[in-house]
Protein backbone atom coordinates (compact mmCIF):
# COMPACT_ATOMS: atom_id res chain seq x y z
CA UNK A 1 0.00 0.00 0.00
CA UNK A 2 2.72 2.34 1.36
CA UNK A 3 4.62 1.51 -2.57
CA UNK A 4 1.45 2.69 -4.28
CA UNK A 5 1.27 5.89 -2.75
CA UNK A 6 4.63 6.63 -2.81
CA UNK A 7 4.21 5.80 -6.81
CA UNK A 8 0.78 8.26 -6.71
CA UNK A 9 2.71 10.95 -5.40
CA UNK A 10 5.98 10.66 -7.72
CA UNK A 11 3.16 10.68 -10.63
CA UNK A 12 1.57 13.87 -9.09
CA UNK A 13 5.09 15.78 -8.72
CA UNK A 14 6.08 14.70 -12.38
CA UNK A 15 2.52 15.90 -13.79
CA UNK A 16 3.25 19.08 -11.84
CA UNK A 17 6.56 19.56 -13.05
CA UNK A 18 5.41 18.94 -16.87
CA UNK A 19 2.62 21.62 -15.95
CA UNK A 20 5.41 23.99 -14.83
CA UNK A 21 5.99 26.73 -17.97
CA UNK A 22 10.02 27.25 -19.28
CA UNK A 23 10.84 30.61 -17.17
CA UNK A 24 9.47 28.76 -14.07
CA UNK A 25 11.62 25.48 -14.65
CA UNK A 26 15.13 27.58 -15.47
CA UNK A 27 14.40 29.39 -12.62
CA UNK A 28 14.34 25.83 -10.45
CA UNK A 29 17.51 24.91 -12.19
CA UNK A 30 19.08 28.12 -11.12
CA UNK A 31 18.13 27.53 -7.68
CA UNK A 32 19.12 23.65 -7.22
CA UNK A 33 20.17 22.96 -10.32
CA UNK A 34 18.16 19.40 -10.11
CA UNK A 35 18.79 16.92 -13.44
CA UNK A 36 15.32 16.47 -13.45
CA UNK A 37 14.30 19.86 -14.32
CA UNK A 38 16.90 19.52 -17.21
CA UNK A 39 15.07 16.60 -18.32
CA UNK A 40 11.97 18.64 -18.74
CA UNK A 41 13.44 21.24 -21.27
CA UNK A 42 15.25 18.36 -23.24
CA UNK A 43 11.83 16.16 -23.56
CA UNK A 44 10.11 19.45 -24.39
CA UNK A 45 12.22 20.58 -27.11
CA UNK A 46 14.35 17.57 -28.08
CA UNK A 47 12.42 16.39 -31.19
CA UNK A 48 11.94 20.79 -32.56
CA UNK A 49 16.09 20.81 -32.52
CA UNK A 50 16.36 17.31 -33.66
CA UNK A 51 14.38 18.59 -36.86
CA UNK A 52 15.72 22.09 -37.00
CA UNK A 53 19.47 20.38 -37.31
CA UNK A 54 18.62 17.39 -40.17
CA UNK A 55 17.01 19.93 -42.14
CA UNK A 56 20.31 21.72 -42.53
CA UNK A 57 22.83 18.40 -42.34
CA UNK A 58 20.53 15.35 -43.95
CA UNK A 59 21.94 12.95 -42.17
CA UNK A 60 19.67 11.39 -38.84
CA UNK A 61 22.89 10.04 -37.01
CA UNK A 62 24.52 13.58 -37.50
CA UNK A 63 21.31 15.58 -36.59
CA UNK A 64 21.07 13.34 -33.59
CA UNK A 65 25.10 14.14 -32.34
CA UNK A 66 24.20 17.78 -33.21
CA UNK A 67 21.19 17.96 -30.76
CA UNK A 68 23.00 16.11 -28.28
CA UNK A 69 25.74 19.04 -28.67
CA UNK A 70 23.33 21.44 -28.64
CA UNK A 71 21.45 20.37 -25.66
CA UNK A 72 24.85 20.05 -23.40
CA UNK A 73 25.92 23.68 -25.19
CA UNK A 74 22.43 25.03 -24.13
CA UNK A 75 22.55 23.77 -20.22
CA UNK A 76 26.33 25.19 -19.80
CA UNK A 77 24.90 28.09 -20.61
CA UNK A 78 22.22 28.49 -18.68
CA UNK A 79 23.12 30.65 -15.89
CA UNK A 80 23.93 33.51 -18.04
CA UNK A 81 20.54 33.16 -20.21
CA UNK A 82 19.04 36.59 -18.81
CA UNK A 83 15.53 35.20 -20.11
CA UNK A 84 14.83 38.87 -22.21
CA UNK A 85 13.52 36.19 -24.56
CA UNK A 86 11.40 33.27 -24.44
CA UNK A 87 13.89 30.13 -23.76
CA UNK A 88 12.82 28.59 -27.31
CA UNK A 89 14.04 31.48 -28.98
CA UNK A 90 17.11 31.56 -27.30
CA UNK A 91 17.31 27.48 -27.76
CA UNK A 92 16.80 27.77 -31.37
CA UNK A 93 19.51 30.25 -31.91
CA UNK A 94 21.96 27.76 -30.11
CA UNK A 95 20.78 25.30 -32.53
CA UNK A 96 21.09 27.32 -35.69
CA UNK A 97 24.72 28.45 -34.89
CA UNK A 98 25.51 25.12 -34.00
CA UNK A 99 24.51 24.02 -37.37
CA UNK A 100 26.31 26.69 -39.15
CA UNK A 101 28.95 26.50 -37.46
CA UNK A 102 29.27 22.64 -38.66
CA UNK A 103 28.42 23.48 -41.83
CA UNK A 104 31.12 26.07 -42.03
CA UNK A 105 33.79 23.69 -40.90
CA UNK A 106 32.55 20.41 -42.57
CA UNK A 107 32.28 21.87 -46.07
CA UNK A 108 34.35 24.68 -45.73
CA UNK A 109 31.07 26.91 -46.30
CA UNK A 110 31.99 30.77 -46.77
CA UNK A 111 29.43 32.90 -47.63
CA UNK A 112 31.41 36.00 -48.95
CA UNK A 113 33.20 33.99 -51.20
CA UNK A 114 29.48 31.42 -52.28
CA UNK A 115 27.51 35.03 -52.46
CA UNK A 116 30.14 36.39 -54.66
CA UNK A 117 29.74 32.73 -56.86
CA UNK A 118 26.15 33.27 -56.91
CA UNK A 119 24.73 36.96 -58.04
CA UNK A 120 21.70 37.72 -58.37
CA UNK A 121 20.61 39.45 -61.61
CA UNK A 122 20.38 43.37 -60.50
CA UNK A 123 16.12 43.96 -61.68
CA UNK A 124 14.24 41.76 -59.09
CA UNK A 125 11.14 43.26 -58.01
CA UNK A 126 10.76 41.96 -54.47
CA UNK A 127 7.32 42.56 -53.69
CA UNK A 128 4.62 41.05 -51.41
CA UNK A 129 2.89 40.00 -54.22
CA UNK A 130 5.36 37.92 -55.80
CA UNK A 131 5.47 36.05 -52.32
CA UNK A 132 2.00 35.82 -51.51
CA UNK A 133 0.75 31.92 -53.16
CA UNK A 134 3.94 30.18 -52.94
CA UNK A 135 3.51 26.71 -52.54
CA UNK A 136 5.21 25.56 -49.51
CA UNK A 137 6.38 22.11 -50.67
CA UNK A 138 8.15 23.85 -53.48
CA UNK A 139 9.52 26.49 -51.32
CA UNK A 140 11.41 23.79 -49.45
CA UNK A 141 13.22 23.22 -52.51
CA UNK A 142 14.76 26.58 -53.37
CA UNK A 143 15.58 26.74 -49.75
CA UNK A 144 17.80 23.49 -50.07
CA UNK A 145 19.53 25.77 -53.25
CA UNK A 146 20.54 28.67 -51.44
CA UNK A 147 23.28 28.93 -48.63
CA UNK A 148 23.03 27.17 -45.21
CA UNK A 149 22.99 31.00 -43.75
CA UNK A 150 20.35 32.50 -45.38
CA UNK A 151 18.12 29.37 -45.46
CA UNK A 152 19.19 30.04 -41.37
CA UNK A 153 17.92 33.79 -41.51
CA UNK A 154 15.02 32.77 -43.47
CA UNK A 155 13.75 30.33 -41.23
CA UNK A 156 14.99 31.97 -37.94
CA UNK A 157 12.95 35.25 -39.01
CA UNK A 158 9.80 34.00 -40.74
CA UNK A 159 9.75 30.31 -39.01
CA UNK A 160 10.70 31.06 -35.69
CA UNK A 161 10.18 34.82 -35.04
CA UNK A 162 13.75 35.53 -33.67
CA UNK A 163 14.56 39.28 -33.46
CA UNK A 164 17.74 40.62 -35.55
CA UNK A 165 19.63 40.72 -32.21
CA UNK A 166 19.35 37.12 -32.10
CA UNK A 167 20.24 36.33 -35.43
CA UNK A 168 22.82 38.34 -36.00
CA UNK A 169 24.26 36.91 -32.73
CA UNK A 170 23.49 33.49 -33.69
CA UNK A 171 25.45 33.93 -36.92
CA UNK A 172 27.88 36.04 -35.48
CA UNK A 173 27.10 39.18 -37.95
CA UNK A 174 26.42 42.87 -36.84
CA UNK A 175 22.75 43.46 -37.28
CA UNK A 176 23.19 45.69 -39.97
CA UNK A 177 24.91 42.59 -41.96
CA UNK A 178 21.98 40.08 -40.83
CA UNK A 179 19.57 42.46 -42.29
CA UNK A 180 21.58 43.39 -45.45
CA UNK A 181 21.63 39.22 -45.76
CA UNK A 182 18.24 38.94 -45.30
CA UNK A 183 17.08 41.07 -47.76
CA UNK A 184 19.63 39.29 -50.18
CA UNK A 185 18.06 35.67 -49.02
CA UNK A 186 14.40 36.86 -49.65
CA UNK A 187 15.59 37.98 -52.62
CA UNK A 188 17.27 35.24 -53.89
CA UNK A 189 14.18 32.73 -53.09
CA UNK A 190 11.97 34.69 -54.88
CA UNK A 191 14.19 34.74 -58.29
CA UNK A 192 15.29 31.04 -57.78
CA UNK A 193 11.63 30.35 -57.01
CA UNK A 194 10.49 32.62 -59.95
CA UNK A 195 12.55 30.69 -62.69
CA UNK A 196 12.19 27.17 -61.30
CA UNK A 197 8.43 27.60 -60.71
CA UNK A 198 6.51 29.90 -62.32
CA UNK A 199 8.39 30.24 -65.62
CA UNK A 200 7.11 27.15 -67.37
Amino acid sequence: MLYLLGLFILKIMTINLISLKDDEIINKIKVDGSSRYYEILYDRYRSKVLDKSYSFVKNRKIAEELTEDIFSKTFEKLASFKQMSSFSSWLYSITYNHCIDYLRDKKKLHYPNWNRENEMPEIIDETEESIEDINYENLLVILELIHPEEKALLLMKYMDDLSMKQISTALRISEDAAKMRLKRARTRVIYLYTEKFLND
